[in-house]
């Protein structure tokens, strides 16, 4: 039913599959020590802004219920 008697006229398609090149690709480049230096400013720089508004805003998103009670305004104070 699938047999195919005529000849394909693609057939190097079929061999796709086990093709591999003799050519190799280039060496990569090496990053230079100023390149490896400005990716580890990039990366300190990112990580500190990250902990820095983690300690700002943890105060904010915090519940404490004995501080709400604290502050009194001068109408309340009696004066």
């Amino acid at each position: 039913m699938f047999g195919r008697r005529e000849p394909v006229p693609f057939a190097f398609l079929a061999e796709a599959e086990r093709f591999r090149s003799n050519v190799t690709p280039p060496p990569r480049e090496r990053a230079t020590v100023g390149q490896i230096a400005g990716r580890c400013l990039l990366g300190l720089t990112v990580v500190a802004g990250l902990v820095g508004s983690l300690i700002i805003g943890t105060p904010a998103l915090s519940t404490d219920p004995a501080g709400t009670g604290t502050q009194q305004s001068q109408a309340t104070d009696g004066r």
